[in-house]
C-alpha cells in the first residue's frame, strides 16, 4: 500500500518540477501514521507548493483520499528542504 502511494506521489511531483531525477520520497512509519518526506532539488520547493499553496494542497488531498479509500493509516506529506 505504501509503495503504491509513494509511486503516485513521485509521478505527480515529477510532472511539476524541472528536475524530476532529483525527486525522492522517504516513508517514515509510526503506529497510526505514514509520513511521506519529500526531497526535491534546491529552488524547486516553490514549484511543488504552487501559488498560494494550491499544488501542495491538491497533492495532499489526493494522498488523503487514496489513503481513506484504502482504509489504511493516516498519511501526511512533508517537504524536507
Amino acid at each position: 500500500m505504501e509503495n503504491v502511494m509513494k509511486e503516485m506521489l513521485e509521478t505527480v511531483i515529477k510532472i511539476i518540477v524541472d528536475s524530476p531525477d532529483e525527486v525522492k520520497i522517504d516513508i517514515v512509519e509510526t503506529d497510526n501514521t505514514n509520513i511521506y518526506e519529500l526531497h526535491v532539488a534546491e529552488g524547486e520547493v516553490g514549484m511543488v507548493i504552487g501559488k498560494h499553496g494550491k499544488n501542495i494542497s491538491a497533492i495532499r488531498t489526493l494522498l488523503s483520499a487514496a489513503t481513506a479509500k484504502a482504509g489504511g493509516k493516516r498519511s501526511l506529506l512533508e517537504i524536507i528542504e
